[in-house]
């Protein structure tokens, strides 16, 4: 920042406008809030595409263990949903994702931890 201090006449005026004029400082921020997300939305609507023909090719082209991983997802997503909905305590699902561990579905044991052979047992599937 210095730089620009030291060598833009136009910064300088921005920061004294920006400390001596409230309404200033106010337009400046919204400007420079505003702007960058109407051209953000702008491009997002531009190459956001619905084009029906595109998603199905998509899918029908998708790995199987992709197509396995959405699957999951959404189980995982809707039991998760229902939990909310339901207002019961969700807590434990995050101390459990930062001790590296994962919820099972049985309902007293909620939290179990990854065994190392699962692991293991990824590994060499993902390598072949």
């Amino acid at each position: 920042m210095s730089i620009l201090w030291e060598k833009s006449g136009t910064w300088r005026w921005i920061v004294r406008q920006t400390r001596d004029s409230k309404p200033f400082f106010l337009a400046f921020a919204t400007i420079c809030g505003v702007v960058p997300g109407v051209i953000g939305y702008g491009v997002m609507q531009l190459t956001n595409s619905r084009n029906e023909q595109l998603e199905a090719r998509l899918r029908q082209n998708a790995r199987p263990e992709s197509v396995m991983m959405g699957k999951v997802n959404q189980e995982r997503l809707a039991e998760f949903l229902g939990e909310l909905q339901r207002k019961e305590d969700t807590n434990d699902r995050y101390v459990a994702a930062l001790r590296g561990e994962t919820l099972t579905r049985k309902p007293y044991v909620r939290i179990q931890p990854i065994s190392k052979q699962n692991k293991s047992e990824a590994d060499k599937e993902q390598k072949k």
